[in-house]
């Protein structure tokens, strides 16, 4: 049996119980079809790049799954007929992946740079604007007039 990564969206007004019944519906399919269900992740609902269906946001997804083809054939005949998917895609692979998808994995964000002017990987900061003086350190002050 080949090796699959499957990945839906569901409508944005569905409840996130419909969407676990969906998934289970599905898991039923292809376990009637002679194939299983491993990992399955739910990432919530996220935005999309652009609307699909008139919706802007859908509950995205993933499940690895190990079926011969008719049983993904099935799967996906199901999800063009139901009005709660907006789209899936289904891709083989050589072998599913241990752990949380990348989805999944929370970013480390202490390596990324500060904003406070923390600059460790750049350097001091040369010519420009000086924060202390005010002013440019590259040209002479020109004296001002007053106008009276």
């Amino acid at each position: 049996m080949a090796l699959y990564e499957h990945v839906f969206l569901a409508r944005q007004d569905v409840t996130p119980q419909q969407v676990e019944g969906l998934v289970e519906n599905y898991k039923g399919v292809i376990e009637a079809n002679g194939g299983k269900v491993g990992r399955v992740e739910n990432w919530g609902l996220k935005s999309l790049t652009y609307r699909i269906k008139k919706n802007r946001k859908a509950h995205y997804v993933l499940m690895d799954i190990t079926a011969p083809a008719a049983a993904i054939q099935e799967m996906e005949r199901q999800m063009r007929i139901s009005e709660d998917v907006l789209r899936y895609m289904t891709v083989s692979v050589e072998a599913h992946e241990e752990g949380p998808s990348a989805m999944m994995q929370k970013r480390d964000r202490d390596d990324r740079p500060r904003r406070d002017g923390d600059r460790p990987d750049r350097g001091p900061r040369e010519g420009g604007f000086n924060r202390d003086r005010g002013d440019r350190d590259d040209r002479p002050r020109r004296p001002r007039e007053d106008r009276a």
